[in-house]
């Protein structure tokens, strides 16, 4: 079996008196040797998705299959977001060895790939310092490689870049594609859209724990249908601006002196609400996964207006 499967999963978590559905009914299949990326507002369930498929959370429906012949539960290797997962205090190669050594390895070997995957990695120097001691970029790079350690045929990560320089960034992003072409299936969760675009060969957008669009991601870019513009504001409208008002009920995105609508009606609606402000620009957007992200968050919170 090359591949891990997801299959109706729903996950509901208790809030109050009442119940709060993290996930709707997802179906999802990772393989060998492709990118997954995974990709959602906060709280549209994607981290709920990557726990429950690692089996760490038990789904309340749906089923999820993965390749018991590779090795059970060791077939995985897992990068948390907003998790420590690496020692401090022990240094990077004591780390490698140490979770080499808990997913089966011997201690000689899990030394002997320790010092592969640091060398890779351009961390051999900082190999005999504690994890402690490291920049946060570091750091990140060793807990990719305890996470491979064992060379698991499935990789998750999640929000592997976050908090990273530009330097360090490149360096996880020429990584994850090396270990895809090594042939691991790798999913990916990240809010930084151009780094999805450039790594994933299939993209899911979940909102609101549904499946909004999945496909392979040059497929799924070119049927997107309609434009997004990007109007950009000399100055941002101040917070009691009826103007503002308008533009936030409305199926728009607005971030500071940046809005974004969709289509030719939406800026045409935009452009008249906002008569009399100080426009920099008026943009197209070009054809991109962030684009398509926020026509989708446009059209769900048309939707939701329109239903209420």
């Amino acid at each position: 079996m090359g591949w891990i499967r997801g299959r109706g999963l729903v996950k509901r978590y208790r809030a109050g008196k009442g119940w709060i559905e993290a996930l709707t009914g997802v179906d999802l299949q990772l393989s060998k040797g492709e990118i997954l990326a995974v990709i959602g507002p906060n709280g549209s369930g994607k981290t709920t998705l990557i726990k429950i498929l690692a089996g760490l959370v038990e789904p309340d429906e749906g089923t999820v299959e993965r390749p018991a012949e590779d090795g059970g539960i060791f077939l995985l290797g897992a990068v948390l977001e907003g998790t420590r997962n690496i020692f401090w205090r022990l240094t990077a190669l004591e780390n490698l060895i140490y979770f080499g050594v808990l997913r089966g390895l011997t201690k000689e070997e899990a030394e002997e790939r320790g010092r592969e995957l640091l060398t890779a990695l351009g961390l051999w120097e900082k190999a005999h310092q504690p994890v402690g001691t490291l920049s946060r970029g570091q750091q990140q790079r060793v807990a990719v490689a305890a996470a491979v350690v064992h060379d698991p045929p499935f990789l998750f990560l999640d929000e592997p870049t976050l908090g990273l320089d530009v330097e360090a960034q490149e360096a996880i992003k020429g990584w994850i594609g090396d270990l895809r072409d090594q042939g691991k299936g790798i999913l990916l969760t990240t809010h930084q859209l151009d780094l999805a675009e450039v790594l994933s060969d299939r993209v899911m957008i979940l909102l609101q724990g549904q499946v909004a669009v999945e496909g392979k991601t040059r497929e799924v870019l070119k049927g997107s249908p309609e434009t997004v513009f990007r109007l950009e504001l000399r100055e941002p409208l101040p917070p009691g601006d009826p103007r503002l008002g308008a533009l936030l009920e409305g199926p728009v995105e607005v971030e500071g002196t940046l809005i974004r609508v969709v289509g030719d009606e939406g800026l045409w609606w935009a452009l008249r609400l906002l008569e009399g402000c100080s426009l920099e620009r008026v943009e197209r957007e070009s054809l991109s996964l962030e684009g398509l992200f926020w026509r989708l968050l446009a059209e769900r919170k048309e939707g939701s207006l329109s239903s209420g």
